[in-house]
Parts: C-alpha cells; structure tokens; sequence
C-alpha cells in the first residue's frame, strides 16, 4: 500500500513477486474503481473486484494466502459492506471460500429469507463452525462463574469449614470482637449452600433483531444455550423485531437459534417486554436481560412503566446496549437515562464480560464496571 503500484508512485521502489501480489490484493478492494487492480492509462491507481463470483474467489483465496485470519475477516467485511458482495454470498462456492467469523454470520442471517436451498447446507455449516468456536471459548467459564455463583446465593447457617463465607461471618459477629485478643468470637456462621440440581434461578434473554444487533444475537444465542445446558437455570430466549418470537425450544442448538430470527424490521421493545413478564413465575428468583441499542418504536412510557414494575417485584434487569466486542453502539440516550433512573443502568458488554454480569446479577449483587468504552 505505501510502495504503490507502477512505477512505485514515485518512490523509486518497484514490488515483485509475493510483494505485488499482496499490492494487489489490497488494491483491488481498497485502491478504487476497477475490475482488475491495474493502473488506468492515465497512471491513476484502478482496482476493484467487479461483479464476478470467480473474480472474488479467487480475491478470497489470495488473502487468506497472504494474510493473517484477523487480517482476512476484516478485509472480509469490508468487502461486504464496501463493494456489495452480500448476493454472491448466496453461492455455495463462495461460501466456502471464506473465512468464518461473527460478522459473516450477522451477514448470512440477514440474508436468510433469500438464500436458496442450494446454499442453505452450506450456510448452516459455516454458521456451527463459528458456533462452535464461540461455545469452545465461552462454556466452560461460563458455566463454572455461574455455578459459583449460584452456589453462593444460597447461604446456610451451619457450613462445613471450606464452606464458611468468611467475609459475612466476620461483619455478622463485629459485636463480639475481643480487643485484648485481636479477634473476633463468632457466634454464627455464615455459609456458602451446595446448589441443589432443582432450577434455582430463572434467565430470560430479551433479543433485539434489528439490523444493527447482528454480531449481539449471534453471542447472545450462544450463551442461552450455555445457561440452557445448566439445570439449576431455566432459560427463555425470546427474539424480537414488531413481532415477538420465543425461540426457546430450539435452545439445544445455537444455530437453530440464529435461523428462526430474521435481521431488520422494526423495533417493539414494549411489546417484547410484555411477552416476557407474562412469563415470569418467579420475580425474586429471575433475571431479564434486555439486548438492545433501544430505539424504541413501540410505547415508551409503556416500556418504562414495565422495567419499572419488574424491578418493584423484585426481578433483576439488565439492560446492555451490545453484546459484543464492537464497543458502545449507536443508542438511545434519552431511553438509556431513563432505565438508569430506574436502577436499570444500560451499557455495552463484551462476550468475556457477561459470565460476570450474569453472576452479579444472579447474586443481586452490583454489576461489574464495563471499560470505559463500552460505557454510554
């Protein structure tokens, strides 16, 4: 990119070899209008990747052969979004020629209504395969952050020694503190309980599928089926756009998950939130999870005034603007305001972070503080 094409861009440096073709890999995405990467008569750069499917195979095979993966899904994306290569994603051919991440599968389910049936295998295998890769990464800190904290959330008052909660039993027994002895007499301990195999807390993950909250809806299936996995959590999934879908019979496979939504349309966070309180059984021992940037299109008062009788019955709800390692989205500042008025704060949270959040949440303890970029 720097040492240019013909004649160097008056550098005085010539590329060759693997050099030019790495030149013009790039150039063809990045270096203007054109079909072929060359330079135009006029000397001006000219490069582009047309509207061929070969063109853009064999464009997808030369990068993964000279760049990295991180490298090859970003430049991926930007092909997608700069070139409008969407359509060619519905060939099978090119389906395989690309390299799987989040985005892709943001992309893939967007198209979903379209793909034909030729593809449909295809995509299927391509979305599991990110899948896959994302329960490898997240399951096993999640269940285990989790199960602890479920396990300390139910708290007995006669504990076996390793299962004393030291910090409670210290602050519970202060009265009986001996200065001339320096210590404390405890005359009642406080315990960490052994979570039983019955559902002790209830999760419903509230999904907005609106264009924007592709990459949120890809981790947050992921992670209902981890919670779904756990017997001591029952979960609910329930997608939304101006229609209401609970998905959560399908929570068993992740990638069902992700082809019963349908990307785009509108925004009906009221609506969504009535579906699921007329599906809490339980308040004290439930957690909703809103995802969305919540730019409302239904009732605002309407959606307010329900967060507010959840959380009056005891519910916790956690309100985050993303699920996803992007950072803070585009959102509704003034909704944002109102929820943390109402003890519901709304931020960004990556995939690493939401073991934590879930855990606080589940402990009706405070939320873990995202980074500073991902905050509103």
């Amino acid at each position: 990119m720097v040492l240019g094409g013909g004649e160097a861009d008056g550098t005085g440096c010539v590329l060759g070899g693997r050099d030019a073709a790495m030149d013009g890999a790039l150039g063809a995405l990045y270096g203007g209008n054109g079909a072929t990467g060359s330079r135009k008569a006029s000397g001006e750069r000219s490069a582009g990747l047309g509207g061929s499917a070969p063109n853009v195979a064999r464009w997808l095979g030369d990068i993964r052969t000279y760049f990295p993966s991180s490298v090859v899904q970003v430049m991926q994306r930007d092909a997608i979004e700069r070139l409008g290569l969407s359509a060619l994603l519905l060939e099978p051919e090119m389906l395989e020629a690309v390299e799987p991440d989040v985005h892709l599968v943001g992309t893939l389910l967007s198209l979903n209504k379209a793909m034909p049936e030729t593809t449909r295998e295809t995509a299927r295998a391509v979305v599991r395969k990110v899948v896959e890769q994302l329960e490898k990464r997240l399951a096993t800190r999640t269940r285990a952050t989790l199960t602890g904290a479920l396990d300390r959330s139910a708290r007995i008052s006669r504990p076996r020694h390793r299962d004393i909660d030291w910090d409670r039993t210290i602050r519970a027994n202060l009265k009986n503190y001996l200065p001339e002895y320096g210590t404390v007499v405890p005359e009642r301990l406080i315990g960490y309980g052994r979570a039983a195999q019955s559902v002790k807390k209830e999760v419903i993950l509230c999904i907005d599928q609106s264009g924007s909250m592709a990459a949120s809806v890809v981790y947050a299936s992921v992670f209902g089926a981890v919670l779904a996995s756990m017997r001591s959590i029952a979960t609910r999934l329930v997608v939304f756009d101006t229609a209401v879908v609970d998905l959560t019979d399908q929570l068993d496979d992740p990638v069902d998950v992700l082809f019963g939504t349908q990307l785009g349309g509108g925004t009906d966070i009221n609506r969504a939130l009535a579906y699921c309180q007329s599906k809490i059984t339980r308040p004290a021992d439930t957690v909703v999870v809103l995802i969305s940037d919540l730019y409302e299109g239904g009732i605002r008062d309407e959606m307010l005034k329900r967060v507010a009788a959840m959380k009056a019955a005891g519910v916790e709800f956690v309100t985050l603007l993303a699920l996803s390692d992007e950072g803070a989205p585009a959102y509704d500042r003034e909704h944002a305001a109102a929820l943390a008025a109402l003890g519901a704060p709304a931020f960004a949270c990556t995939p690493d972070l939401f073991p934590d959040v879930m855990a606080a949440a589940l402990e009706k303890r405070p939320l873990p503080e995202p980074r500073p970029e991902l905050r509103p």
